[in-house]
């Protein structure tokens, strides 16, 4: 890619991330501030549906007839609940939890 192809993709990139940071404000900003009931609805549904997809979606090629038998996984996962549980913190809790399971999978099975 030349230089004009690099500043161009960039600036492609840059105003999508800011149309969809600023697009919200620009639609509901014309309501006074409220947003619709839906709305409302999927923000407190879809983080704990994203959450339940994640969780489908990094189990799904666990085999428990074979290898490690989802051993290394289910540890993993108890260790992200529990420091869930302990410190309520998501971003401290994803990070333990991934941190278990790569040292397992790296060190014990």
């Amino acid at each position: 890619m030349s230089n004009i192809q690099f500043i161009l993709t960039i600036a492609v990139c840059a105003a999508a991330t800011m149309l969809t940071r600023f697009l919200p404000f620009l639609v509901f900003g014309s309501r006074g501030g409220r947003v619709p009931e839906v709305v409302e609805y999927l923000g407190h549904v879809l983080p704990a549906a994203i959450f339940g997809m994640l969780i489908v979606y990094c189990l799904k090629g666990v085999s428990l007839t074979s290898g490690s038998h989802g051993i290394p996984e289910a540890i993993a996962i108890g260790v992200t609940v529990a420091l869930h549980k302990w410190k309520h913190q998501t971003l401290v809790s994803i990070a333990g939890g991934t941190l278990c399971y790569v040292l397992l999978v790296q060190m014990v099975f």
